[in-house]
């Protein structure tokens, strides 16, 4: 107890976009092992570390954001995500070459680079058409993956040195692209400011996150957890960036992760820098929603605590009429949810992944075993909750086969929710 009562009574941290000191509280969910720090089963005995789950906002530049407990190093260098085995993530990702290879007209005389690439999920649509690309992913097990595909991948973080030490190399991409990246960036500034030096002139930068607005309106606070240093709104991404010389000139508006946004930017200074129609409509949307008051971030942190009372009484409800519950997807928004509602091995019996990567592998916190979707088959659940709500559908599709046996889905997020 001594460890905690030193961590919370610290200064008060600072934002990592302006500066300013942060001392309101967005969400609090408590102590929380890092998402993805899975367990082997000779660790099962082993104390875990748990760190302070609490997101703060920049009452200056309302940008949302938790401190960082631990580093970059110790979270990405061996990773537990892979992106392709979600099939519905490589749909999107395709879609996204074929919209950007055209918009863009990119060729073999173009070169692409994808910031944290993970396994070549979407730079094997561009090599597939011929283009020159090159992958930066920090964790050497799913860079390895990339290779193995003929995706060249480079193991390293991204930031000003990197952006330096390949533009020393002639290596000045015409598309720089990250998706589901900017938010794990601790060093927020040097982050962009090497985007900003790396991409050559005439050049596009695209970045995908997760959008705030629709964090807080379907109250999504399981996608905050410690790999995810902050949360987007369209103002206060356009806030960093124009400190760095990038000007957002349009806006896409996406359906996965619950509500993301894409970001297209390029340097200020040029030709069609100016916004367009789509970033004036959403600036204007946050801003009548409240996204740039103060008060409007302060009512969230209850709207968690009302999720987590649904949650249990459901939970409590059906193991109290003798039925069994399972979990789909060791998901890291999974984790975030189960160790703040308290959900253990006393509700969930197991949870199922097709990841090979963490089958056999626990839970962290919860210590709940993942194993491989056939298990569904063998013991025949009375519920399922699908613990990565964001791809729900796929998951019904692919599991349909409970339904033989009346087995329903369920989901907890923005309500509790069961579909036969």
């Amino acid at each position: 107890m001594e460890d905690l009562a030193v961590t919370m009574d610290r200064q008060e941290p600072a934002c990592r976009s302006c500066g300013a000191a942060l001392s309101h509280t967005f969400a609090d969910l408590g102590m929380s092992p890092l998402a993805n720090s899975y367990l082997r089963p000779e660790d099962l005995g082993v104390r875990e570390s748990f760190y302070p789950l609490r997101a703060f906002v920049c009452s200056t530049c309302f940008l949302v954001q938790l401190e960082e407990f631990e580093s970059p190093e110790a979270i990405f260098s061996d990773y537990a995500y892979f992106s392709s085995y979600s099939d519905s993530w490589l749909e999107h990702a395709r879609r996204y070459v074929e919209a950007a290879v055209e918009r863009f007209a990119l060729g073999p005389h173009s070169q692409v680079v994808e910031i944290a690439s993970n396994d070549g999920y979407l730079l094997q649509y561009f090599h597939a058409r011929g283009i020159p690309v090159l992958g930066i992913e920090p964790a050497a097990n799913v860079a390895r993956v990339a290779v193995e595909r003929g995706i060249p991948t480079e193991v390293r973080f991204f930031g000003e040195a990197t952006a330096r030490s390949l533009a020393a190399r002639g290596v000045r991409p015409q598309l720089l692209l990250g998706n589901n990246v900017l938010a794990h960036v601790p060093a927020l500034n040097d982050f962009v400011r090497g985007m900003s030096l790396l991409l050559a002139p005439g050049g596009v930068v695209t970045m995908e996150f997760p959008h705030l607005l629709r964090l807080m309106e379907l109250r999504q606070f399981d996608t905050i957890y410690h790999e995810h240093f902050s949360y987007f709104s369209l103002l206060a991404v356009e806030t960093v960036f124009a400190r760095h010389g990038l000007a957002l000139f349009d806006v896409e508006e996406l359906p996965t992760h619950g509500g993301s946004l894409r970001i297209f930017a390029r340097h200020a200074r040029e030709a069609g820098a100016a916004p367009g129609p789509r970033i004036l409509d959403l600036r204007a949307r946050e801003e009548a929603a409240g996204l740039a008051r103060l008060e409007t971030y302060r009512s969230f942190d209850e709207q968690v605590k009302r999720t987590k009372r649904a949650l249990l009484r459901f939970l409590i409800d059906v193991k109290e009429q003798g039925r069994s519950v399972v979990g789909y997807g060791a998901a890291a928004k999974g984790n975030t949810l189960l160790n703040f509602c308290g959900v253990g091995r006393d509700f969930l019996d197991y949870v199922v992944d097709r990841s090979p990567h963490k089958q056999g592998l626990y839970l962290p916190g919860t210590h709940v075993p993942i194993l491989p979707p056939d298990a569904l088959r063998e013991t025949k659940p009375d519920v399922i909750l699908i613990l990565p709500w964001n791809i729900k559908e796929e998951v019904m599709e692919q599991m349909a086969f409970v339904r033989s046996w009346g087995g329903r889905f369920a989901v907890a997020i923005p309500e509790v929710t069961t579909f036969p």
